[in-house]
């Protein structure tokens, strides 16, 4: 059973009663008193107006995804994407902070926000790390492990359990932030692909250089298309390694693909910092 909101008056007393019964393991009860949204929003403005830069946190928790506790929507909470669009309204720099276990359409913030940083649910150094991350002591190289559509509405029926249209695999549209997607302080370039059949499979080439000033992390991700026929995939990770490159350092990578893992017909092959899309580094041909 949810909870019952109750609207309170300042300056009123009110009398209650708490009638709590547990049968059997688990359960639980909560009685919480939670502000007027429209005065935390105000008093959330008021902050960001006398702040230089405004770190927004918001997000998920264990109430709204989990086991259990299926979400009908992929849509950031309403009240949450209303303080995101207040607080970038005031013209300052802001970050915006992501908490959840599983993708989030965050719309307002992919487009107006300096910068989106993905923490998942962290543990009692989750604040370090994300001060790291923001303050560049810290070089992410993180990617994502799951698509992250821009609306409900990119997707099948709940009921629809087929993968038509579902995952990078199968998914036709353009989502807020691909599977695989990861951004750093450094930069990176690929060139030289090779690829080539083998009598157990394949075996792919390529190089990475590290085109930036700053060592960091790459996690380089090989992709091969799925070939022709009705429900075969766009394309399918095959492989991937997360490398070290020094500032300007230049390595050469090999992959191999067993042939049960390869379409018989000839298919476009790409190797980079995610899928081969615009504004991901990565190199491309055919196998």
């Amino acid at each position: 059973m949810g909870p019952t909101p109750i609207r309170l008056e300042g300056g009123r007393k009110y009398a209650m009663t708490v009638e709590y019964q547990q049968n059997g393991s688990g359960g639980g009860a909560e009685l919480d008193w939670i502000p007027p949204a429209t005065a935390m929003l105000a008093e959330a403005e008021k902050v960001a107006r006398d702040s230089d830069v405004v770190l927004v946190f918001v997000g998920l928790n264990g109430t709204q995804e989990g086991e259990g506790h299926d979400r009908a929507a992929i849509e950031l909470p309403e009240s949450q994407e209303n303080l995101v669009k207040a607080i970038m309204a005031t013209g300052k720099p802001v970050i915006v902070v992501l908490t959840s276990g599983s993708a989030v359409a965050v719309n307002s913030a992919a487009s107006g926000a300096a910068a989106v940083l993905s923490a998942w649910y962290g543990g009692e150094e989750a604040g370090t790390a994300i001060a790291e991350t923001l303050a560049g002591v810290s070089n992410p190289s993180g990617r994502l492990p799951v698509t992250f559509y821009k609306s409900t509405d990119q997707l099948p029926s709940f009921t629809d359990y087929a993968m038509k249209n579902r995952t990078y695999r199968y998914f036709t549209g353009e989502p807020l932030y691909p599977f695989g997607f990861g951004m750093s302080y450094s930069t990176f370039s690929y060139s030289a692909l090779n690829a080539k059949r083998t009598a157990t499979g394949a075996e792919i080439r390529a190089t990475v250089k590290n085109t930036s000033s700053r060592d960091g992390d790459e996690v380089v991700q090989l992709y091969i298309g799925g070939g022709t026929g009705d429900g075969m995939p766009i394309r399918s990770l095959r492989g991937f390694q997360r490398i070290h490159l020094g500032a300007g350092q230049i390595r050469q990578l090999t992959f191999k693909v067993a042939a049960g893992d390869l379409p018989k017909a000839t298919v476009e092959v790409s190797v980079g910092g995610g899928q081969p899309a615009e504004g991901t580094a990565f190199v491309k041909g055919k196998l």
